[in-house]
């Protein structure tokens, strides 16, 4: 895989003029994370993958990697998507609402300018970016192209993201001290288990983010790997993995978590506001080392 370009820094002083005002709608004001509820990764990387129920992967020997991240992470027993189909999903969890969303029909770009996680991170001074695979060009909204799909990138739905934080996967910084503070990763239609078959997906997580997974490990960052829904037949329960330095490894959690859960835990490790059902939610716990 080539890659190339630092990570982008969407900064407070990068987007001043939408920071300004992000907090006066979210409902809920800025807090700081309760001490030890939550760590503070200085890298934390979401990747969404697709239409998978836990059983088909947790102890699938399709799923070798992934399973592997279980063993060495952490394991969400009870987690579930939202809704159906996909793409709802993916505006839960970037920001706490399926924002009217109730199709995977390709929607008006900057339809929204509800707060969402990269808002809030950059109001806190934090950074964000995207990396999409196949994405044709940096910022790119075209609906689809070869194996691309924006159904499965939200942050092109809100005016108050720039469309410049959003690049081609080959962009990923091969420096992962360059990578912002969070980033979503979503792999194309083939590698996230759409189109092709759940080992294609855990042998693209392999070789595309096993280097950061194992970076993670000793440099106080944090992989998540979870899926926007799952086969229609599992009651919405879907597999969530958790993997780095901040995780307990082995661990697991049986509480029950939604989209809304994992988003609260990224807003509260990097102390933002929080985000439509978000504001509603408690954080993951039990998985954390201390």
């Amino acid at each position: 895989m080539s890659r190339s370009v630092r990570a982008p820094i969407v900064s407070l002083a990068g987007v001043a003029a939408i920071g300004a005002g992000l907090l006066a709608g979210v409902g809920d004001a800025p807090t700081t994370q309760a001490a030890g509820a939550v760590p503070t990764p200085d890298h934390t990387i979401v990747v969404v993958m697709e239409n998978h129920s836990y059983s088909q992967i947790i102890g699938s020997s399709s799923a070798p990697y992934i399973n592997s991240l279980k063993s060495g992470g952490a394991v969400l027993t009870e987690s579930y998507a939202i809704t159906h189909p996909s793409q709802p999903n993916y505006f839960a969890l970037f920001s706490g609402s399926t924002q009217g969303i109730t199709n995977d029909s390709c929607y008006k770009p900057g339809f929204s300018s509800a707060p969402n996680l990269a808002t809030e991170l950059t109001a806190a001074g934090k950074t964000w970016a995207s990396y999409n695979e196949t994405l044709p060009s940096r910022g790119s909204t075209t609906c689809s192209s070869g194996k691309y799909a924006r159904k499965h990138n939200p942050w092109f739905g809100f005016k108050n993201v720039p469309r410049s934080s959003a690049y081609t996967f080959k962009q990923f910084p091969t420096d992962y001290n360059k990578l912002p503070t969070v980033s979503f990763v979503t792999p194309n239609l083939c590698n996230d288990m759409h189109d092709c078959s759940v080992r294609t997906g855990d042998t693209w997580l392999k070789k595309n983010l096993g280097a950061y997974a194992t970076w993670a490990k000793t440099h106080n960052s944090l992989l998540v790997v979870t899926f926007d829904e799952d086969n229609l037949h599992s009651g919405n329960r879907i597999p969530t993995v958790l993997y780095g330095q901040p995780v307990t490894a082995g661990s697991s959690s049986a509480t029950k978590y939604t989209h809304y859960n994992l988003l609260r835990t990224i807003e509260d490790m990097y102390g933002t506001a929080h985000a439509g059902q978000a504001a509603n939610a408690t954080d993951i716990t039990g998985i954390w080392a201390s």
